[in-house]
Parts: C-alpha cells; sequence; structure tokens
C-alpha cells in the first residue's frame, strides 16, 4: 500500500512539474516544425528567404488580399532559448514592425502594409544576423548582408 501511495505522488508530481513548465514557459515560441504560414496565417505565401547561417531561416510572406507582408525567424533546431528577431521595414511609408526576444524556436509574427512598395527585412537568431534590403520590387537589385557579432 506504502509504494503504491508513494508512485501515485512520485506520478502527481511529475504531472505538475510538466503542467508548470508548460504554464510557465518563458518565451512565446511554439513546437518544433513551425512553418512561416503557421506563424504569420494561411493566407500569407512564402515571397522570399534568407538563410541565417545554419541556424535558420528569416521568411518574407506576402498576403495579397490585404497587401501586408510579414515576417518570422525560424530556428532549424528548436530546443533552448536564445536571442531572436524579425524585423520589416518600408521605406516609401517609413512604417516598421519587429519582433525581438528570447525564444526557442520562432520570432515574429510582424506585419506592414507593403503592396507596390519595396520592403527591407531580416532576423537573427543569437549571434548572427541578416537583413535584405530593397527586396521584391522590380525597379531596384537586393541587397543581402549576413553578418556575425
Amino acid at each position: 500500500m506504502r509504494m503504491a501511495r508513494n508512485v501515485a505522488i512520485a506520478g502527481a508530481l511529475t504531472a505538475l512539474a510538466v503542467g508548470a513548465a508548460t504554464a510557465f514557459g518563458t518565451t512565446a515560441s511554439a513546437a518544433p516544425n513551425v512553418t512561416p504560414q503557421g506563424v504569420c496565417g494561411s493566407a500569407y505565401k512564402t515571397v522570399n528567404s534568407a538563410p541565417i547561417g545554419s541556424l535558420g531561416t528569416v521568411y518574407l510572406t506576402y498576403n495579397s488580399s490585404n497587401g501586408k507582408n510579414c515576417v518570422a525567424t525560424i530556428r532549424a533546431n528548436p530546443g533552448a532559448a536564445k536571442y531572436m528577431s524579425a524585423y520589416i521595414y518600408v521605406p516609401d511609408s517609413d512604417e516598421w514592425a519587429g519582433d525581438s526576444g528570447n525564444y526557442t524556436s520562432y520570432a515574429g509574427p510582424a506585419y506592414v502594409y507593403g503592396k507596390g512598395h519595396c520592403v527591407s527585412w531580416g532576423g537573427s537568431i543569437d549571434n548572427v544576423y541578416v537583413s535584405v534590403e530593397n527586396s521584391n520590387c522590380a525597379a531596384l537589385k537586393e541587397h543581402r548582408v549576413t553578418e556575425i557579432r
């Protein structure tokens, strides 16, 4: 009887610990296998992307029904929280949006109205930063920069 009670108590404490870790996690990220559409919304189609070294990828998506762009930085291997960021900027309208923090699998979403405009966007994971300037416009050639800080 005493052994059965100890097993039941151990099981209850394990369930409590797992539940507390889930409820009080310190990140805003999701489970593995995150997609740009899972972060930005199913109506957003990927129109560009840039690798962040071997750590992950920053994605630029577009929703043709509302004219908005969205960026999301997604880690290749989710795990312990690391500093991550995602940003997007429309030079013509001076509109900017971004997200940063310590996340386990992704940063974002960040949305701006970009229909008919060039956009600059990028993201980071840990100490690797990627920026893409003058993207997705016919008139200008985009410029990509990756740097390790």
